[in-house]
């Protein structure tokens, strides 16, 4: 962004600022008979001057999650409740179907020790767990990240590998397809198992569905909410026999029942049944 266009930019922020100042004024003058409406100055996504965010309209981002700057998420992404994603001195990309958990922090480096400039990049179907910390970093296809784990400058992580959690992987470290690192700082642990191998792609399946269900519920209507709660008390689950005494039977409302893909097992329960 050129002169002109950072002059522009900060015009148009004291704007913004000064309507604010002048509805707070207003509502002093109105006295006992005002009405404020409280609204949250926190922005989901968020540009650094003329770098801007690409999220896919298929993917959620929590309302309390911050993806700032040269940020590129994929199709059906989920980045979940208070997790940062800071694209300002370089490129952060998130590939489909990849989960970034709550309260993680994805950054990249514009120069380290190494004098690399260094972009983060996380690929396709991955599992990022709580709190983890990404930093400068390559993380391949369908790789796992453990809860805490914090991943330094130049790390690169190879397609079905796992890094524990709460592991600590040194600057320009590769963890090898198939392997289990751990440990602070991460080492190799032993080979991946075929039912662990399977387990992060399912990881990442399970996260998109949840998604799902998380973004239609933000997006809910203040009247959408108020009906549900009213459903939820009127087929609230009472005791059979006090029911059966009432002759009251109790059907669940589609509104109140999760997705299958959700819930795998209820389906083959129903089935059962």
């Amino acid at each position: 962004m050129g002169t002109l266009g950072r002059v522009i930019y900060t015009v148009g922020f004291w704007i913004r600022e000064t309507g604010q100042a002048v509805d707070r004024l207003g509502s002093r003058l109105q006295g006992n008979y005002y009405f404020q409406e409280q609204l949250s100055r926190h922005r989901t996504l968020m540009n650094i001057f003329d770098k801007a965010p690409a999220v896919d309209k298929d993917a959620f981002v929590a309302p309390s999650a911050s993806v700032i700057g040269d940020v590129h998420i994929g199709k059906g992404s989920s980045i979940w409740y208070g997790s940062v994603l800071r694209g300002d001195v370089n490129s952060i990309s998130v590939g489909s179907g990849t989960n970034i958990q709550d309260n993680s922090l994805v950054h990249v480096a514009k120069s380290n020790l190494s004098g690399k400039v260094l972009p983060t990049i996380i690929g396709n179907n991955v599992t990022i767990g709580h709190s983890a910390v990404i930093h400068g970093c390559t993380v391949d296809d369908e790789a796992f990240v453990g809860m805490g784990a914090i991943l330094l400058d130049g790390v690169v992580v190879e397609k079905n590998a796992m890094v524990a959690a709460g592991a600590l992987v040194r600057q320009n470290t590769r963890i090898p397809s198939g392997e289990v690192w751990a440990g602070n700082p991460a080492k190799f642990l032993r080979k991946l198992t075929d039912e662990e191998i399977a387990f992060i792609s399912q990881s990442a399946i399970n996260y998109t569905n949840l998604a799902q269900v998380h973004a239609a519920e933000n997006s809910k209507s203040y009247e959408d909410i108020e009906l549900e709660k009213v459903l939820r008390k009127k087929f609230a689950t009472k005791d059979e026999e006090y029911d059966s005494m009432l002759g009251v039977v109790r059907e669940i409302p589609p509104e109140l029942i999760l997705p299958d893909n959700v819930l795998p097992g209820k389906a083959e329960k129903a089935l059962q049944k």
